[in-house]
């Protein structure tokens, strides 16, 4: 039995994510697993200081196989966490917005004021989606087998849907929802698990109408209750905001069970 490189096979990409293909030839068996084990005996562990991630045979035709080397750097060890984010932001909808710029009536008329109220119908204000501040971003840890046991995976699932009771991460409290993770057992050794987690800011000092010094944390969510006011200027009744309410829509969680 044979096992020669291709003269054509080193396909090599080095830089941040280096890579490199090699590929050989087997002859003289009719065997998959005695191609794949005298691939196996002949590749080198490193090309280039790549090392090797993965191999395989193929058949060719009776007696000769294509064997296929793939290297590279992706494969994590036990400890390590990778990042993954985006900043895509949430949609949220607001009824009041920060500024009127502009209001316009006709000739020998005066618009109404409605103090930033969005969409003002005589029994409503429809407001509208917008997109606000969300951070989304995965960790994926490489937990020890040992680590991960029963009670764990149970803090894990008693934590989803939380947000942080205390500064975590440089994050103030209240500003990082814990959307869940998903894992998997990698052999004998340890686990890969991703966590996904959203925050939003904090805000203070925020006004609506002619309510000032609103402060709200970041997964709470705000409404605005509204009055019928009369607008002396325009002549007529209208809605504007009477009240602002900041309500808790989440529990809270100790962060720190993640072991992150």
């Amino acid at each position: 039995m044979s096992c020669e490189e291709l003269f054509d096979s080193r396909d090599v990409q080095l830089g941040v994510n280096p890579t490199a293909t090699l590929q050989f030839v087997i002859k003289g068996t009719t065997d998959h697993d005695a191609a794949l084990a005298e691939l196996n005996v002949t590749f080198t562990s490193t090309v280039s200081g790549i090392p090797a991630q993965s191999y395989r045979v193929a058949p060719v035709s009776n007696d000769i196989w294509l064997g296929t080397v793939r290297y590279g750097t992706s494969v994590q060890s036990t400890g390590q966490t990778l990042y993954q984010f985006d900043t895509g932001g949430g949609s949220q909808h607001v009824t009041n917005s920060i500024a009127t710029v502009a209001r316009y009536a006709p000739a020998g008329r005066t618009a109404a004021n409605f103090q930033g109220a969005i969409g003002v119908s005589k029994n409503d204000v429809a407001g509208v989606d917008i997109v606000v501040p969300v951070y989304n971003w995965n960790e994926v840890k490489y937990h020890a087998d040992s680590d991960i046991d029963a009670a764990y995976r149970l803090a894990i699932f008693s934590i989803t849907g939380r947000v942080n009771n205390a500064a975590w991460k440089g994050y103030a409290a209240g500003e990082v929802l814990f959307m869940g993770a998903s894992g998997a057992k990698r052999g004998n050794d340890d686990w890969e698990i991703m966590y996904r987690f959203a925050a939003s800011p904090n805000l203070s000092g925020l006004t609506v109408g002619t309510i000032t010094g609103i402060n709200k944390k970041g997964w709470e969510y705000m409404w605005v209750q509204y009055e019928a006011a009369e607008d002396a200027a325009a002549k007529m009744l209208i809605k504007v905001p009477a009240s602002v309410h900041i309500e808790q829509v989440y529990h809270y969680g100790d962060f720190s069970t993640l072991k992150l």
